[in-house]
């Protein structure tokens, strides 16, 4: 990824430079007042943008072929980690569960032997 983003940076400084020489030789026109400096930029913007998509299209597959990797490992990552989680939930819930049967069931036993225990 940072190597397509080097390249279109390189194609854009490329372009900027050819058309500041063309702007400073009198080729292609000048900007009105003080805007120059910003036609130049807005020009070689405009004409790198092409380049960039036609120069740099194999490396722009590699590219998102990387960041569909990235993002298919990054949602397997949670994924599992989400499974864990709901396991670990599972489990305190079965615990919980386990204990309040316990409780229930002493308090059941010692409700039941007290009233045993106690004269009709």
């Amino acid at each position: 990824m940072l190597r397509y983003t080097l390249m279109r940076f390189g194609i854009l400084v490329g372009c900027l430079v050819v058309v500041w020489g063309a702007v400073y030789t009198g080729v292609a026109p000048r900007g009105l007042g003080g805007s120059n400096g910003m036609w130049v930029v807005l020009l070689a913007l405009v004409i790198s943008a092409p380049i960039s998509f036609v120069v740099l299209r194999k490396e722009r597959d590699r590219a998102s072929v990387q960041i569909v990797e990235r993002v298919d490992r990054v949602k397997a990552n949670l994924e599992a980690n989400r499974s864990q989680e709901d396991e670990a939930v599972d489990e305190a819930a079965r615990e919980q569960s386990q204990t309040q049967a316990q409780t229930q069931s002493q308090t059941q036993g010692q409700t039941q032997s007290q009233t045993q225990g106690q004269p009709s």
